[in-house]
């Protein structure tokens, strides 16, 4: 009782000393309760063994005409056109970040985004054909980008010492809205249908360009502090400057290397769970129930270790624990499959796997970008949570339909494999991120 009240002290404390930190949780509140709200109809898609429903029916009948079943490749495809979709918008995104100050390209991101969720409720509201596909790809871009964009915007409000203390809390404020947004889909996906929950999710987000708008003075005020070049200014330079720079820092490649291993235990897992929503939940809204349950638990405890264990770790132990501790995790949680693959073992691995990604090695690795100058900030950091990110997807999908012929234990097998490689590449960044100010 004693810790819960000393707790809840240090978190009023914080508040009052850090206006902008209100700010900040109530953007990644609205930011990921508006993607969890389009999350569990995405998973149910993708996890839906009828292409019909959501492929183009051109693509159906092609892959018909060759003798191939489409529902037996579904997350494959997903998969290769999301790293295609990532792969053309990069320079997008690049040529934005560049030419452009942040007070125009943030707002004209989000924006972007809450237009295309008004396309998707006429395209379900119609019954298009391959609005399945179409929005499953729309949505795995929208969460890679509009995350990536809010935590090089956080770097720019908060220097590192105040990242220690207050990311965690950040993070907490976006957990919460992540399991408010599944309990909203849970709740609202009968009366409403799934075309108007899009609307819901577009009104969050408009909640998040309003606190771009009131954060903006604090990240000008700490890049006066700091000395930095002034964010309200072009950044220019190369629209693939990213790709260059995670190529020659050992920094980020270092991250780069840990994000495509640690993509890969996610995928694993992820299409493992995939196969057995297929046969246990066949309709679209006895998935959609499943993969928002999942997100409940996986928020849950997220949200204790986020108010309860990483600002502590962070500020005391540095990054290093954040980033090796749910390293191990996974690979003990994949050697325990590899013993046991049953499918409870398999949820709840899901669950501790993303639970110890959100609340201790997301917020460790993002309290690194405060420490590197902005174009690695933005361009570089852009290149590793999107097209890394979906490259590690892509591998990973293809590798698992292969070794799955082999059985589950085999696929288990390789993914202790995966996560002896993203341990590795955890360990490397620990290293490298020692040779920047403020290194611990």
């Amino acid at each position: 009782m004693t810790s819960n009240v000393s707790n809840l002290r240090r978190f009023r404390v914080a508040l009052a000393e850090s206006p902008p930190l209100w700010w900040a949780m109530l953007y990644f509140f609205c930011l990921l309760c508006g993607y969890y709200v389009l999350r569990p109809v995405r998973d149910a898609m993708g996890a839906s063994g009828d292409p019909a429903t959501v492929f183009p029916r051109w693509l159906v009948e092609l892959a018909g005409a060759t003798g191939l079943d489409l529902g037996d490749y579904t997350l494959q495809v997903l998969f290769s056109a999301v790293f295609v979709a990532m792969v053309l918008l990069q320079p997008v995104y690049g040529a934005l970040v560049a030419r452009y100050p942040r007070r125009v390209f943030l707002p004209v991101v989000y924006l972007v985004f809450i237009a295309c969720l008004f396309g998707f409720y006429w395209l379900f509201d119609s019954g298009v054909s391959g609005r399945g596909a179409a929005f499953y790809i729309w949505t795995a871009v929208f969460n890679l980008f509009a995350v990536a964009v809010f935590w090089s915007f956080m770097a720019d409000v908060f220097d590192n010492e105040h990242a220690k203390q207050l990311y965690g809390y950040i993070g907490a404020g976006g957990t919460i809205g992540a399991l408010v947004g599944p309990a909203i889909t849970r709740w609202l996906v009968g009366p409403l249908g799934v075309a108007n929950l899009l609307l819901v999710s577009a009104g969050f987000l408009a909640v998040c360009l309003l606190c771009i708008l009131r954060l903006r003075p604090w990240a000008m005020r700490r890049e006066r502090r700091s000395g930095e070049r002034s964010g309200e200014e072009a950044m220019g330079g190369s629209v693939l400057a990213g790709l260059r720079l995670v190529w020659s820092d050992p920094l980020l490649r270092a991250l780069a290397v840990t994000m495509v291993f640690g993509v890969g235990v996610g995928t694993l897992l992820y299409n493992e769970q995939a196969a057995i929503v297929q046969r246990y939940y066949p309709t679209p809204e006895a998935a959609t129930r499943y993969y928002a349950t999942i997100d409940w638990a996986v928020n849950g405890l997220t949200l204790l270790i986020q108010l309860f264990v990483t600002r502590w770790l962070l500020r005391r132990h540095g990054v290093g624990p954040a980033l090796l501790v749910p390293a191990f995790a996974i690979l003990l949680g994949y050697c325990l499959l590899t013993a046991s693959p049953l499918p409870l073992m398999v949820a709840a691995v899901q669950v501790a796997t993303r639970a110890g990604e959100f609340s201790l090695a997301k917020p460790g690795r993002e309290t690194i970008y405060t420490r590197v100058d902005r174009e690695s900030r933005y361009k570089a950091k852009a290149v590793i949570d999107t097209v890394v990110y979906r490259g590690g997807d892509l591998t990973f999908v293809w590798l698992h339909k292969a070794v799955s012929l082999l059985g589950t234990t085999a696929v288990f097998a390789t993914g202790v494999l995966v996560a002896l490689g993203f341990t590795a590449g955890a360990w490397g960044v620990v290293r490298a991120q020692r040779r920047l100010p403020g290194g611990d």
